[in-house]
């Protein structure tokens, strides 16, 4: 796989690598974990709700009177 970054992103990251001490590829492979993971939830989240709302409707909109 390659990554292409713009001059700014290229840029940026670099620089972000310098503050920690750590490798630039170390710090664009955590941020994609951490997008995947968070993106994982989000959709996971949304599809329990879609599955679950349904049920408890009535209850929400008399709760909501």
């Amino acid at each position: 796989m390659t990554l292409r970054l713009t001059d700014d992103e290229a840029e940026a990251l670099r620089l972000r690598s310098e503050l920690e001490q750590r490798s630039m590829q170390e710090i664009a492979r955590q941020a994609i974990r951490e997008y995947v993971e968070a993106h994982s939830r989000a959709e996971l989240l949304n599809q329990v709700l879609d599955e679950e709302l349904p049920r408890y409707a009535e209850a929400l909109r008399r709760l909501g009177e």
